[in-house]
């Protein structure tokens, strides 16, 4: 047991046995995330992780990190707090399948105005959930009680994840070539980026995010609010069957920015707009917003949340392990990176 306590600390807005609250709270979620190479329990100064190598020749690590960026003030405004970890998680681990790696372990960050352990626990309710779908462990984290610079009832929820790939199995730009076919892997809607322009098209500050929109089926605030896809489990059993030459997360920048990353110099993806099956929400976010068709597909994933880049004579293959994957493209020659037509 802790016997650890700061009257003058508390006097200057900070609780530390709230924190240890939260600890106590969030360890039933936080072990559903345990899988094998787990060493260590959460508490002490690092996770500890022994990855299993057996099968893998040259083990490469790949890291990456996010955050949930202004999302989360959805959460805050509807008081909903057990789905932006989902967030969180995905934006790390759906780039690190990118080039063919399996992600091991997760540490989270939260800074937050006022330490509510309950609020702690059910962020982190989600971040373990988020770890759950994407098959990792969640070792470790922080939480930072941050009175004066944050309003009570803001928070700042980030992470980041740790893979590992075998170096031969690395996906790299090399392996692109006309002909091949470009797939797009459906998104769960605007998944967490483009959220600042979000807010302003809805004035959510001042919405009503508990009506009931019926272009959407739902409330504009669950809408907002919905988890980010995470496709790590079913990529990269399609890793498996061959032929992915390339994969990129549609996140921030949308189709123009993020599809050019897995191509080399002089290669073009070449994107039929009709082959998309983009969600209601964006026509929703364009209507209302009245903003140009190529500024949305320079923004939002317009219902693609994953791209690959996959060999014709493994489209069906592939097809087979991602079966609501559709063709929206190919690779062609071209300067120009990538052309939506």
């Amino acid at each position: 047991m802790i016997n650890s306590h700061s009257a003058s600390y508390a006097a200057a807005g900070v609780n530390i046995e709230a924190g240890y609250e939260g600890v106590r709270l969030m360890q039933e979620h936080v072990k559903r995330t345990f899988i094998p190479g787990v060493v260590s329990d959460i508490g002490g100064f690092g996770g500890l992780f022994r990855p299993e190598l057996t099968g893998i020749k040259t083990p490469v690590l790949v890291s990456g990190t996010d955050g949930v960026g202004t999302k989360q003030r959805i959460a805050q405004l509807m008081g909903k707090h057990d789905t932006v970890g989902i967030d969180c998680v995905a934006m790390c681990v759906n780039d690190i399948v990118c080039c063919g790696a399996k992600p091991l372990f997760f540490l989270d960050y939260i800074a937050i105005g006022r330490n509510e352990p309950e609020k702690v626990a059910s962020l982190v309710s989600g971040v373990a959930e988020g770890c759950v779908q994407a098959g990792c462990a969640l070792i470790g984290g922080e939480t930072a009680e941050h009175p004066g610079t944050m309003q009570s009832d803001d928070y700042d929820l980030a992470g980041f994840s740790v893979g590992i790939v075998d170096q031969e199995k690395i996906l790299d730009k090399s392996f692109v070539q006309a002909g091949d076919i470009v797939l797009g892997i459906p998104s769960s809607g605007i998944h967490s980026n483009g959220y600042s322009l979000v807010r302003k098209v809805f004035d959510v500050e001042h919405a009503d995010l508990g009506m009931q929109v019926d272009e959407l089926s739902t409330t504009l605030g669950e809408a907002l609010l919905t988890p980010t896809r995470i496709y790590v489990m079913p990529v990269l059993a399609a890793l498996e069957s061959g032929g992915i030459h390339g994969i990129s997360h549609i996140t921030g920048g949308g189709f123009y920015e993020n599809i050019p990353r897995c191509l080399p110099d002089g290669f073009q993806a070449r994107i039929e707009k009709a082959a998309i099956p983009v969600s209601p929400i964006f026509r929703l976010i364009q209507q209302r917003g009245s903003i140009p068709e190529r500024d949305m597909f320079n923004t939002f994933n317009m219902g693609i949340g994953m791209s690959l880049v996959v060999a014709s004579d493994r489209v069906s293959a592939v097809q087979a392990q991602l079966p609501d994957a559709v063709v929206i493209g190919e690779i062609v020659r071209g300067d120009e990176s990538i052309v939506i037509c």
